[in-house]
């Protein structure tokens, strides 16, 4: 099964041992995004909404790289620092899926994210 390495100019460059997604299958598996201004690198300004909102553009950004959208995700992870933050970040998820059919979800509560982060997202997707 050959894979392919997906990278967007759009979305913050992978800066460890991984990539921003992997395509293999038919599947595309998006790694975490925290709320990182691609241009900047650094963590944007802003409440959990607003984080969360940049984490899910960077997504965007990635699954347009992989010639997929937000229709094609079937599973997504939301990690959250503070549950209390969950109303907030499950708001803003929602935009990114109108329709009836939503993707898989799970949502989990960490001790702590990367660089001080608030929120982070994982996804799986056709493409």
């Amino acid at each position: 099964m050959p894979k392919e390495v997906i990278v967007s100019p759009n979305a913050p460059k992978a800066v460890g041992a991984y990539s921003q997604a992997v395509r293999a299958n038919g599947w595309v598996f998006l790694s975490g995004q925290i709320p990182l201004d691609p241009k900047t690198g650094e963590i944007i300004a802003g409440d959990v909404a607003a984080q969360a909102r940049r984490v899910m553009d960077n997504l965007g950004a990635v699954l347009a790289a992989a010639n997929s959208s937000f229709d094609q995700v079937m599973k997504a992870t939301i990690y959250l620092v503070d549950m209390a933050d969950f109303p907030a970040v499950n708001a803003v998820f929602g935009e990114y899926f109108p329709g009836d059919i939503k993707p898989a979800r799970a949502t989990v509560a960490v001790l702590a994210l990367p660089r001080g982060s608030r929120v982070e997202i994982d996804m799986i997707a056709l493409g």
